[in-house]
């Protein structure tokens, strides 16, 4: 878990090394092309085989995929990774917290809630562009979430992700075409891009299957918690990215508020929220 967790952040900030030459257009691109093989050769789906009441929450899936990379990394670009993953993050807070009625929960969203205040204050250096990007991109999570619970009980294994991927990588086709045509990589970019989609797709997938194999789901979406915290330490230490104290302990307030959501939900199903 701690393996998935630092290479799916350590991707992304690879990926915005190359954004400068690239955009984050062709490296979000590259990685659902990455994602695609990956997933295509783990899942094998028999896409011939689907029906159409497996195909629309798959294309769902697709769009979501779609979106969610694309708002985030650019997003990332102009506010920063750290920012961006803890904004992110409030789609799987947000499904968790959704159907609850516990005060506990409530509590956790009102600090959440706080958090996102303080994250988002009014400052001459605001990119509200940006904040927007990555708060649609925690929704785009949420969906996922969802999304994914339907398509995992309309298809065995892991057929309906890989066919999601399949879609997703296929829509970008054009798309990253166009955008790799008007940036040309060059080679270093290239291998940027190429390593983040290894780093947050192939390598987090792989880890996360044999992690859940081995802890309960519970847990595993409690250390998930630790995803905002690695988005800001490695944008500081990688990217040169640093935020204030402020900032600090609203992301501590969103990381607390999902691990005690998560935590103390006793027996209740948990949701699996892997990207």
């Amino acid at each position: 878990m701690l393996g998935s967790g630092l290479s799916t952040q350590i991707g992304a900030s690879v990926a915005a090394l190359a954004f400068p030459v690239m955009g984050p257009v062709g490296v979000v691109a590259v990685r659902q092309w990455v994602a695609a093989v990956v997933l295509l050769s783990a899942g094998r789906p028999g896409l011939r085989a689907f029906t159409a009441a497996q195909w629309w929450p798959v294309l769902g899936l697709a769009t979501v995929f779609a979106t969610m990379n694309l708002t985030l990394y650019t997003a990332t670009d102009r506010i920063g990774l750290g920012l961006a993953v803890t904004l992110e993050f409030l789609g799987p807070l947000t499904v968790a917290l959704a159907s609850s009625r516990r005060r506990t929960d409530l509590v956790c969203a009102v600090a959440a809630a706080a958090a996102v205040v303080v994250l988002t204050r009014p400052r001459p250096s605001t990119d509200y562009f940006g904040i927007g990007l990555a708060l649609l991109a925690a929704v785009c999570w949420g969906c996922y979430i969802l999304l994914n619970r339907t398509v995992g009980e309309r298809l065995p294994g892991l057929q309906g992700s890989a066919a999601a991927a399949a879609v997703s990588g296929l829509l970008y086709l054009p798309v990253g075409a166009v955008a790799l045509w008007l940036h040309r990589p060059t080679s270093t970019a290239l291998l940027c891009a190429l390593t983040a989609g290894v780093l947050s797709s192939a390598v987090p997938f792989l880890a996360d299957l044999l992690a859940l194999r081995r802890v309960p789901a519970h847990f595993f979406g409690i250390f998930m918690s630790v995803n905002p915290v690695f988005a800001s330490l490695i944008g500081m230490l990688v990217l040169g990215q640093h935020l204030d104290a402020a900032s600090w302990l609203a992301v501590a307030a969103i990381v607390t508020a999902n691990a005690v959501a998560v935590g103390t939900a006793g027996g209740r199903s948990n949701v699996r929220a892997v990207r």
